[in-house]
């Protein structure tokens, strides 16, 4: 009974151990709850009021700046370990509060990937891109003076430089 109980306990002590190793990463979210991503799987995770679930796809943004892009359950963009695409917190003093001409940034980034019609909203990144836009509208409707580039303004900025992820919609280049 000794060795089964001593067996037992090494098997509960090592899944513990490789469960804390594999759910290395994590971080607050804006709005409530903390993310975790688990670096073999890159399978992402919250934690709210002690009930964890599936984070679902979209965007997200965290308590530091950043944004995280979950497709499939999976961390495409930013918050692992790993990430080879990570949307950065952009530095305020260079677009937060310079005026909008024309499209804005999370126009410009949806028009380049779901295409000027839409041609490409099966496209991976279109979602990610409309949800963006929608954030940077919502904050913009916010603002005192809307004509101004937000928070989320910057975040699609960067985004536009990652044609890893966000890859311009090529039916639409063709059809131009």
């Amino acid at each position: 009974m000794n060795i089964v109980s001593g067996a037992m306990i090494l098997m509960v002590a090592g899944a513990l151990v490789s469960t804390s190793i594999a759910a290395d990463w994590s971080s607050g979210m804006q709005g409530g709850g903390v993310v975790t991503v688990d670096s073999a799987t890159r399978r992402a995770s919250i934690t709210r009021d002690g009930v964890t679930s599936p984070l679902w796809d979209g965007v997200h943004l965290l308590q530091d700046g950043s944004a995280m892009i979950v497709n499939n359950g999976k961390v495409i963009t930013g918050a692992s370990a790993d990430a080879p695409h990570q949307l950065p917190p952009p530095e305020p003093a260079e677009w937060e509060g310079m005026p909008v001409v024309g499209y804005s940034p999370c126009e410009q980034l949806t028009r380049r990937v779901c295409g000027l019609q839409n041609e490409c909203a099966t496209a991976e990144a279109c979602n990610p891109s409309q949800q963006l836009l929608t954030m940077e509208r919502g904050e913009r409707s916010k603002a005192e003076d809307g004509s101004r580039m937000t928070f989320t303004s910057g975040q699609c900025l960067k985004a536009m430089h990652d044609e890893a992820y966000f890859l311009p919609c090529r039916y639409a280049k063709q059809q131009q």
